[in-house]
C-alpha cells in the first residue's frame, strides 16, 4: 500500500491592498503610504500580489471604494486566489462587513494589521496584555458581524433574540476582559514606577524616532548589548533598558517602540505606559532614517506621538542614521533644479535648528566617536548640574 505524504508546511499568504486618493492627498504621499503598508504586510508574512487604487473626494460609506472598482478587485481575488484584502485606512464595522459579503476572503484594515504584528511581536508581559487590550476595543464594535447568522436585521418570525442575546453576552463578556487587563496593566505600571524609582540617581537617556530606522542598532553599539535587531517594522516593542559609560560618565540608556503614521489611537493609548521611559528621561535621542525619501514626515509623526505625551520640550539631539544610504535629493529653488547633497541637507538643517544634530551610519559605525562625546558633553552637563558635590567625574 502506498504512503501518502502532505506538505505541513505553512503557505505564505497572498495580498492585494487597496487604497483610496483623497482630495487633499497628492498621489506621490498616497504611494508612499500603500508602500508602508506593503512593508507591514512584509513583517506580517505575507506577500504582496497587486495594489488598487481610487481617486475619491472620501472614502465610499459602504464599500470604502466604488463599486465599478471592488468589482475589479473581487475579479482578480477570485481569478488569483488571494488569501486576503488590506485596506490602507481603518474601516467602520459596516465596510467591513459589506466587503466582506462581496469579496469572500480576508478583510483586514491598517489597524487590524498593525495589532497583528504587535501580537506577535509582544514578548514580555506588559506588551502581550497592551496589545491583547488594543485589540478586544478594536474588536468591541465589530462585534455584530461576527454572529451575522443570528442578526435581527431581516427581520421576520424566528430572526428576533437570540443574535442580541449572543452578542450582548460577548460584549459583556469582553467589557469585563477590558477591565481585567486595564487592572493587570495598573499592577505592572506600579512594579515598573518602583523599578524607575531605584534607577533616579543616573541620567536618563531615551531613544525615540520612527519605526524603522536604526534604533537597537545604536542601542547595541552604545551598550554593546544584544538587543534584538532587525530590517522589519516594529521589531522592538518592549522598553529595554541598560546601563552605558562613556568615559567616566554611567548613565541609563533606553529603547523604545517605534512610532508610525495613522497609529491606531487604541494602541498608542495601551502603549503610553511603555513610553514612560521617554516621558521621564533627561535626554531624547531621536533617530532619524536620513536615507528615507519622506525623512522629514518621520521627524514630524515622531514629534506630534512626544507632543501627545508631553515630551517635545525635553533636550534631544537629532541623529540622522543611515547616511551611507543617503542619495542626492533633486529640489526646486525660482524654477531651477539643484541637486541637494548630504552636505547641503547638513547645513541647511544646521542653519534652521537649535537642537545638536549628528549625522552617522550605525552599521558602517561612520562619525560614531563624535557621536559618543556628544552624548558625553549633554550628560556630563546635567550630571554636574543635578549631583555637584559627586566625586565621580573628578
Amino acid at each position: 500500500m502506498r504512503k501518502k505524504f502532505y506538505d505541513t508546511a505553512v503557505k505564505q499568504e497572498r495580498a492585494v491592498l487597496v487604497g483610496v486618493i483623497t482630495a487633499n492627498e497628492s498621489d506621490e504621499r498616497a504611494k508612499e503610504y500603500l508602500e508602508e503598508l506593503e512593508f507591514l504586510v512584509e513583517t506580517a508574512g505575507a506577500k504582496t500580489e497587486k495594489v488598487f487604487t481610487q481617486k475619491l473626494s472620501k472614502p465610499d460609506r459602504a464599500t470604502f471604494v466604488g463599486s465599478g472598482r471592488l468589482e475589479d478587485i473581487q475579479a482578480y481575488v477570485k481569478a488569483e486566489e488571494i488569501d486576503m484584502v488590506v485596506f490602507d485606512d481603518e474601516l467602520t464595522p459596516s465596510q467591513l462587513r459589506n466587503i466582506e459579503n462581496e469579496l469572500q476572503v480576508k478583510i483586514l484594515d491598517r489597524n487590524n494589521l498593525i495589532l497583528d504584528i504587535f501580537a506577535n511581536r509582544a514578548k514580555t508581559a506588559q506588551a502581550k496584555t497592551q496589545v491583547e487590550l488594543a485589540q478586544l476595543q478594536y474588536l468591541l464594535p465589530r462585534l455584530t458581524r461576527l454572529w451575522t447568522h443570528l442578526e435581527r436585521q431581516k427581520g421576520g418570525i424566528g430572526m428576533r433574540g437570540p443574535g442580541e442575546s449572543q452578542i450582548e453576552t460577548d460584549r459583556r463578556l469582553i467589557l469585563n476582559k477590558i477591565d481585567l487587563l486595564k487592572d493587570k496593566l495598573k499592577a505592572i505600571d506600579k512594579q515598573n514606577e518602583t523599578q524607575r524609582k531605584n534607577r533616579q540617581q543616573m541620567i536618563r537617556v531615551a531613544l525615540v524616532g520612527y519605526t524603522n530606522v536604526g534604533k537597537s542598532t545604536i542601542m547595541n553599539m552604545l551598550s554593546k548589548s544584544d538587543v534584538f535587531a532587525e530590517n522589519k517594522l516594529f521589531a522592538t516593542l518592549d522598553t529595554t533598558v541598560r546601563k552605558v559609560v562613556i568615559e567616566n560618565v554611567p548613565f541609563l540608556l533606553s529603547d523604545t517602540v517605534g512610532f508610525i503614521r495613522k497609529l491606531p489611537h487604541d494602541l498608542v493609548e495601551c502603549f503610553k505606559s511603555t513610553l514612560d521611559e521617554v516621558r521621564e528621561a533627561d535626554i531624547l535621542i531621536h533617530v532619524v532614517d536620513v536615507s528615507h525619501p519622506s525623512f522629514e514626515d518621520h521627524i514630524r509623526a515622531v514629534n506630534d506621538t512626544l507632543r501627545e505625551l508631553g515630551a517635545l520640550d525635553k533636550q534631544t539631539i537629532m541623529v540622522f542614521n543611515k547616511i551611507d544610504a543617503y542619495k542626492p535629493v533633486q529640489t526646486h529653488l525660482e524654477d531651477e533644479a539643484h541637486t541637494m547633497t548630504l552636505e547641503d541637507f547638513k547645513h541647511s538643517w544646521m542653519a534652521k535648528n537649535n537642537n545638536p544634530a549628528i549625522f552617522i551610519s550605525a552599521t558602517e559605525r561612520e562619525n560614531i566617536d563624535e557621536f559618543r562625546s556628544l552624548i558625553y558633553e549633554l550628560v556630563k552637563d546635567i550630571h554636574t548640574k543635578r549631583y555637584p558635590y559627586d566625586n565621580l567625574l573628578y
